[in-house]
């Protein structure tokens, strides 16, 4: 990581869906911009650890032309020092990952609709299409609301 670059880890559940895309969203949307940004994504349950993102998930991504390579993976203690965000993708992973949190911690652990409307990703994975495709208009919102917001003057201690 640069001097000055910012980190971000999205969560959701099995990291096959919401994160991946949210991981995927907001590395476009910040190069597009001209953001130096580490962003990376993870599950808080490890039930798809080392596959690949839902058919769903790639496709959507290919639709609106944004590039997503991603491996699952599971949260572990050591994200909570090595990013400066943990972005959850609803309040039950919020939660989670606020249980999981070591006492050293030291990434801000926050909804990633935050800077925007608080609203929940809600998980596509068990629904059609249109659930994907709502999941990358929010992650497009969030990403946008989050990139805003840190590059506006804001500090990590009063985001």
């Amino acid at each position: 990581m640069s001097a000055g670059q910012k980190s971000v880890l999205i969560v959701c559940l099995g990291n096959i869906c919401r994160s991946p895309m949210g991981e995927a969203v907001l590395a476009h949307i910040a190069q597009q911009r001209g953001i130096d940004i580490k962003v990376e994504s993870a599950g808080t349950a490890g039930y798809h650890v080392g596959e690949e993102p839902d058919e769903r998930t790639v496709d959507t991504c290919k639709k609106h032309k944004v590039k997503i390579d991603h491996t699952a993976q599971q949260v572990k203690p050591y994200h909570f020092r090595t990013f400066d965000y943990i972005l959850a993708s609803d309040k039950s992973n919020l939660s989670n990952l606020e249980r999981m949190k070591p006492a050293d911690a030291t990434a801000e652990v926050r909804l990633f609709s935050y800077w925007d409307d608080k609203n929940v990703i809600a998980d596509p994975y068990y629904g059609g299409q249109d659930g994907f495709d709502k999941c990358f208009t929010q992650c497009e919102r969030y990403s946008n609301a989050f990139l805003d917001a840190i590059t506006e003057g804001g500090s990590k201690s009063n985001l």
